[in-house]
């Protein structure tokens, strides 16, 4: 078992208020979730109201297809939500067994 430690960082451009912020944020990772069946959630960056940083987790059988999950989740993002700019990601592999 492989599991796929991520954090995606976001810039949130024109938003004006956290409440802004919580609500863009709880529509992508619910969407993330139900396309990918993902572990994801806000985990840094929680007062600024144009960053966020999302952490990930992707279980899978091996690094490979867990990395290739990844990418496909950050080309969802860059496709299906023009109001956030991934401005950078870091993974770890952590294998188990």
């Amino acid at each position: 078992m492989v599991i796929i430690a991520a954090t995606i960082d976001l810039d949130l451009p024109g938003v004006a208020s956290l409440k802004e912020k919580r609500g863009i944020l709880k529509s992508l990772i619910a969407r993330l979730h139900s396309a990918f069946n993902i572990a994801v959630a806000e985990v840094d960056l929680h007062d600024a109201w144009q960053s966020a940083a999302l952490g990930v987790a992707i279980v899978s059988t091996s690094a490979a297809h867990g990395e290739a999950r990844l990418e496909q989740v950050l080309r969802w993002i860059e496709h299906n939500r023009p109001d956030v700019t991934i401005v950078d990601h870091e993974l770890e592999v952590i294998h188990f067994g």
